[in-house]
């Protein structure tokens, strides 16, 4: 490797690694502001909140490593032509191209690598994240008692706390309404202070109170003649309250299954038999609607089958008596009642298969989406390295400024352009080749073009161009704005006087 090829290789490997780990930070930071209220208040351990970022974290990577490919590419690029490195690179005989060469096999193994991320890593932590966001919603919140409002977190349990001791959590003036008993019974507890805690294993609920008193009201099936109630006192009383719901159960990952958690060959595969399903429910439901509800004895709409074909001539003579209008009252009743039902089992038969192929449908779409969207992946890599490497050098500004502002204009319309292609695509409206290529085909020849102007040492993104293209056209038009002043002059008394 040659040791220019070396200086540029170095010269992006930085930005890169700053780049892709800054757009994964903010992108972080959406996905926590997202499930904020879901993670706060269960008492989640770190290792349960770090294995749900790290599954959060490898999902946004198809999203996050165009945007970096892209904005580390327009500062090295920038940086390069900002220090003169890259106007002495091109006065050696070099080419962008050529000087580019070792960054786009770079990115090329990128693009590459993201592939096998999109296909394999991606869909298995879609699986886990999805696991453990349900196991998340699953868990009840812990133990939080406000003074003075009831705690109604357990199951056929309330419990109100007049005050709570900050430092030492002791529990005042306790009221306590359990009604899991199995026979209908309540009990009332009424205590002066306490102790109410969770057991470490989050299975069992610790209760401790001090100086009350126990009212049990026992309840049959007359109850409301002939329930009593039994009263006593205590200084001392110690439950242990078998709970759940309030430690973390790990649900089976592999129970989670949709177009997001599975690679390109699952999709394909998935795809073959949804075709096939939605041909089949649709032929299962409109072939016999219109053949055996519908258009069964005319022949002008479907031909009639051996078993229902008639020889009309010999009705021939009979055709007026057969009319519907000299049927008696009675005859016409029944008729107009066998056509009814006739109507309503086909309306119903028709709904259920429609939904069936509704839904098979929808299914389909988002399959063909997903695979789609994995393969597109690397080729918008490569396209936003193509887009960024010319704007950096055309630019000529490195740092976090310029190009930062160029980057998410860029992406902001790429992820516009996919996501509009995406809901079309899922919608049926379009094919799913078009909806999530659709970026692809916009970008491709702005990268193009931008390759063009760069190769050719265009100032297209040079401001100092601009204002001086601005300067010679002020000073182009000074003579005449001189010229217009003097053939005017100023308003005296109201009126306007030539200067001849």
């Amino acid at each position: 490797m040659k040791t220019i090829h070396k200086l540029v290789l170095k010269a992006y490997l930085g930005p890169m690694i700053l780049t892709f780990f800054i757009v994964m930070f903010v992108l972080m930071m959406n996905f926590v502001w997202r499930y904020i209220d879901e993670l706060v208040g269960k008492g989640l351990s770190a290792g349960i909140i770090i294995e749900l970022m790290s599954y959060a974290m490898a999902n946004m990577l198809p999203l996050g490593l165009p945007l970096a490919v892209l904005l580390a590419a327009i500062m090295t690029l920038g940086n390069l032509g900002e220090n003169y490195e890259l106007l002495a690179m091109k006065s050696a005989g070099m080419s962008l191209v050529k000087i580019t060469r070792p960054l786009i096999i770079l990115v090329s193994l990128i693009a590459v690598g993201s592939f096998f991320i999109g296909n394999n890593l991606v869909p298995y932590a879609n699986k886990k994240m999805y696991s453990i966001i349900y196991d998340i919603r699953q868990q009840r919140q812990t133990l939080e008692f406000q003074d003075g409002l009831f705690f109604n977190g357990i199951q056929n349990m309330s419990i109100r706390v007049g005050h709570q001791e900050p430092e030492t959590h002791l529990l005042r003036d306790v009221l306590i309404y359990d009604n899991r008993a199995a026979n209908g019974n309540m009990n009332t507890i009424v205590a002066d202070s306490g102790y109410i805690r969770l057991s470490d294993d989050k299975r069992y609920l610790l209760v401790t109170l001090y100086n009350g008193e126990t009212y049990e009201q026992t309840r049959n099936s007359q109850w409301y003649t002939k329930s009593s109630l039994r009263h006593h006192t205590f200084d001392l009383q110690k439950q242990d309250i078998a709970m759940d719901g309030f430690a973390m159960e790990r649900t089976d990952a592999n129970q989670f299954s949709n177009s997001q958690t599975k690679n390109v060959a699952q999709l394909q595969g998935d795809i073959d038999s949804l075709e096939l399903k939605v041909n089949s429910a649709t032929t299962s439901s409109y072939e016999p609607l219109l053949k055996e509800q519908i258009f069964v004895r005319d022949n002008q709409v479907l031909p009639l089958p051996d078993t229902l074909r008639v020889d009309k001539r010999a009705f021939r003579d009979v055709a007026v008596l057969d009319s519907i209008a000299q049927l008696s009252l009675r005859d016409k009743e029944r008729i107009w009642d066998q056509a009814r039902s006739q109507a309503k089992s086909s309306r119903n038969m028709f709904s259920f298969d429609e939904s069936t192929a509704k839904e098979a449908l929808n299914q389909l779409y988002r399959s063909k989406v997903e695979w789609h969207k994995k393969v597109s992946l690397p080729v918008s890599i490569i396209i936003f390295f193509l887009i960024g490497a010319p704007l950096g050098a055309i630019i000529r500004k490195g740092g976090l400024g310029l190009p930062v502002v160029v980057s998410v204009i860029f992406f902001v319309i790429y992820y516009i352009i996919s996501i509009s292609g995406e809901k079309l695509a899922k919608e049926g409206s379009w094919e799913a080749i078009y909806g999530m290529w659709l970026s692809t085909f916009i970008l491709t020849p702005i990268a193009v073009y931008l390759t063009y102007k760069a190769t050719n040492d265009s100032a297209l993104l040079d401001t100092d161009w601009y204002a001086g293209k601005v300067k010679a056209l002020r000073e182009r038009l000074a003579p005449w704005i001189e010229k217009a002043k003097k053939t005017i002059k100023p308003k005296r008394n109201g009126k306007r006087y030539d200067t001849q």
